[in-house]
């Protein structure tokens, strides 16, 4: 089969989940004998900040005449059976969904993140869960400025969802779309997109290490420093922690901070900086606890499968997704969200019953081993292509000319 993999790349400085995701769904069709072409941006391209630069972003953001007319060159030259969209924001655009239409071509949507529904793509607000672009309308988020602090930018966002909302682009031109969880799915389905649509599919591990032992003697979190990620809480319930060292890898706006806090408080936390993936798989396999401390819906992170994997038992915030994913006494334990207190308890708990970690150390990479294999995953994904395509009917023939 041939397909032709979409994705707006994040910026090189800001390393994303789910640029690693695509990553490893792209070499495992590849390592599966499919052909597999790619059209692709990435946000290091935007630049200058002026006034021009920022408008002609914001217009990009909502339709880019360059993405569209590059992309259905890429389509006239590769003619793939489908094509899978990952992510469009912000240099690409929902422009690129019409010459799928026009041309014949399905689309497979992955959502990674809930963008489709919230201009901030997590369903956060001053560090709690908020959906009042889903229950009430897209005016909220401009209101409360949920992207990134700034209005105009919030509005772009806005703008760029109710456009396509109402030219029926997401309705329409998309056949199937791709949620990492069921809890995404229910989330999806709130946010207007038909069920029968919606197939679940999680993420996967390519090249799983050896599960590990936990003899390193610390617990770990592995993860941006940012807004609703929940490390604030994190760092927090170290003051009732002093005999258990934890590890923080990774980096962000809030490292200063927390640093500051850890200096201040002369906390056991030391702080690791970003690092590369043998390193993070060695950590985690060695960490008695892997920590997602977060205060936002997230959609599958690859450190939950990267855990799994190693046989590393999560501490997880009860909320969204994670919810789903951890199941307590089997794969971790869960605490309530933004409750330091909580999460201390949670994890002297844990390191106080060394037999039933060892347990948990085994049914974690039970779990990796049943359900987020590659080949269950790729399985998983040629069946969807298969039906997208065996679906398509009547396919228009392939034009040349711009719209």
């Amino acid at each position: 089969m041939k397909i032709l993999i979409v994705h707006n790349r994040y910026r090189t400085s800001a390393p994303s989940g789910e640029d690693a995701a695509v990553q490893n769904e792209r070499q495992m069709l590849e390592a599966q004998g499919e052909d597999v072409s790619v059209f692709e941006r990435c946000n290091d391209e935007i630049g200058e900040s002026g006034f021009l630069a920022k408008a002609a972003l914001a217009i990009n953001t909502v339709w880019s005449h360059r993405s569209r007319v590059e992309f259905r060159q890429v389509l006239l030259r590769d003619r793939p059976d489908v094509v899978h969209v990952h992510n469009t924001f912000a240099l690409i655009s929902p422009s690129i969904y019409g010459v799928c239409k026009e041309t014949g071509i399905p689309v497979v949507q992955t959502l990674h993140n809930f963008r489709f529904f919230c201009p901030s793509a997590l369903f956060l607000r001053d560090g709690k869960p908020c959906e009042d672009c889903v229950d009430r309308s897209l005016v909220q988020s401009v209101r409360h400025r949920c992207y990134r602090g700034s209005a105009s930018a919030t509005a772009t966002l806005a703008a760029m969802l109710t456009i396509h909302r109402a030219l029926g682009t997401y309705a329409e031109d998309i056949g199937t779309y791709i949620v990492l969880t069921e809890f995404a799915r229910d989330k999806a389905i709130k946010g207007g997109i038909p069920a029968h649509k919606l197939v679940v599919k999680p993420n996967f591990l390519p090249a799983p290490p050896r599960a590990g032992n936990g003899d390193g003697g610390y617990v770990l979190y592995v993860g941006r420093l940012l807004e609703g990620k929940g490390t604030e809480t994190l760092v927090r319930a170290w003051r009732h922690l002093p005999d258990v060292k934890l590890k923080i890898i990774g980096d962000g706006a809030l490292r200063e901070d927390l640093e500051r806090i850890v200096r201040r408080e002369n906390l056991n936390v030391e702080f690791a900086g970003r690092q590369n993936r043998d390193a993070v798989l060695s950590a985690i396999s060695r960490a008695q606890i892997l920590i997602v401390p977060s205060d936002c819906y997230e959609g599958f992170p690859m450190v939950v499968a990267e855990s799994f994997a190693c046989g590393t038992p999560v501490l997880a915030s009860r909320i969204g997704s994670l919810n789903e994913l951890i199941v307590d006494g089997l794969t971790g334990k869960k605490f309530t969200p933004g409750d330091s207190n909580d999460l201390a308890v949670a994890v002297r708990l844990l390191l106080e019953d060394p037999n039933a970690l060892a347990r948990m150390r085994g049914s974690t990479r039970e779990f990796f081993d049943a359900n987020l294999t590659e080949s269950q995953n790729y399985a998983q994904l040629a069946n969807i292509y298969s039906r997208i395509t065996a679906s398509t009917n009547s396919l228009a023939p392939l034009v040349s000319s711009d719209r």
